[in-house]
């Protein structure tokens, strides 16, 4: 079967966005990432600036994640662009991305996140550890009801991002999926 997937995502478990603006996290490097943005200028036109999106990263997270032994997965509104900013960072290389496609930041009214549906879809039928600060009991639910692997929800405090026991939790998990599929 392979190895599982870890779906990642960026803002809450890498980047601490919610923590304290002015006390950077220990081990933390801070990157200044260019954003484009659109605003109305002139009837019928449109003006673009470009502002700056502080994101702090603690480079230690990447030999971290890999020794994880998972197949990792971006699972972010970034998506392509996670490999271009946040992976060199990090000493990634470059990963495959979950394309939310029509998906993205579009809320539900079942209260499941917007990446649940196509994470599953992503997975296909694969065992897979998903690592998010914006999980909730819908989504357990959802990919409960809709895929049939193994699968982990793994919430991550956006004030603090990933910590040794996320690391702990998720290595228990792939060490689970290494056991049970050589048993079965």
């Amino acid at each position: 079967m392979g190895r599982p997937l870890l779906f990642l995502d960026v803002d809450g478990p890498l980047n601490p966005y919610a923590a304290k603006p002015e006390k950077r996290p220990e081990g933390y490097t801070t990157l200044r990432v260019p954003q484009e943005r659109g605003a109305t200028g002139e009837p019928g036109r449109l003006r673009t600036h470009r502002r700056l999106l502080r994101v702090w990263l603690n480079p230690e997270h990447g030999r971290a994640l890999l020794a994880l032994g998972y197949e990792i997965c971006w699972a972010t509104t970034w998506m392509s662009d996670a490999n271009k900013w946040i992976g060199p960072v990090l000493g990634l290389p470059e990963l495959p991305f979950v394309d939310f496609g029509n998906a993205l930041l579009n809320e539900r009214p079942d209260g499941v996140h917007w990446k649940s549906e196509p994470l599953v879809e992503f997975a296909n039928g694969r065992p897979f550890a998903w690592v998010d600060d914006e999980q909730s009991d819908a989504d357990h639910a959802h990919v409960a009801a809709n895929h049939h692997a193994p699968a982990l929800l793994h919430h991550v405090n956006p004030r603090i991002g990933l910590r040794n026991d996320d690391f702990t939790t998720l290595a228990a998990f792939a060490a689970f999926i290494d056991t049970s599929t050589a048993t079965s």
